[in-house]
């Protein structure tokens, strides 16, 4: 997931780790979390996968000193097919992952944006459905615990169906046909 974010931050302009970490921790704080000891190894191992190059470095300001990448046409192609991926991964990390992926959005075709949230939608349907069928416990707290997970399942569900309906809305908006 760190991978998918470095990648589609850098798209957006060139960044030394430091300032990849403050961006990552300032839009993505609520699904991913950040480590300086995990992006330096990270950004190293795409340099010599060739998907992020040196582009420089930077003055010595105050955190603002050090190597600057920028993505490649090979991070790119990595990011675009780590988009469009299904992972099979845990609930959590599934929704980690994809609330990172609706940060980026902006950067895919209505159709392709679509597909995501559909796809997610369906894994909420699926979970909404095993958590209901689980037998309500005798314990207060669990029960209580219980009926939050399903409140919060049904508002994403419910949130999904809004993007759809208006990534539906551009897709017909941008028909060649309509014009």
């Amino acid at each position: 997931m760190l991978k998918l974010a470095v990648l589609g931050l850098l798209q957006r302009e060139p960044l030394n780790g430091y300032r990849l970490k403050q961006q990552l921790e300032m839009f993505m704080s609520c699904s991913i979390c950040v480590n300086s000891g995990a992006i330096y190894p990270l950004l190293k191992r795409m340099e010599e996968q060739g998907e992020v190059m040196l582009c420089g470095e930077q003055g010595q300001e105050a955190g603002q000193c050090g190597k600057v990448y920028e993505i490649t046409s090979v991070g790119k192609k990595t990011w675009y097919q780590e988009m469009l991926a299904y992972p099979h991964e845990s609930w959590v990390n599934a929704r980690s992952r994809f609330l990172i992926k609706f940060f980026f959005f902006g950067h895919l075709l209505p159709e392709e944006r679509a597909q995501l949230i559909e796809h997610r939608l369906m894994s909420c349907r699926l979970r909404l459905a095993e958590k209901k069928a689980l037998e309500i416990t005798d314990n207060l707290y669990q029960a209580k615990l219980q009926k939050r997970v399903v409140e919060v399942i049904k508002s994403e569900i419910e949130w999904l169906i809004e993007q759809l309906q208006t990534e539906q809305l551009q897709q017909n908006s941008f028909n060649p046909k309509n014009f």
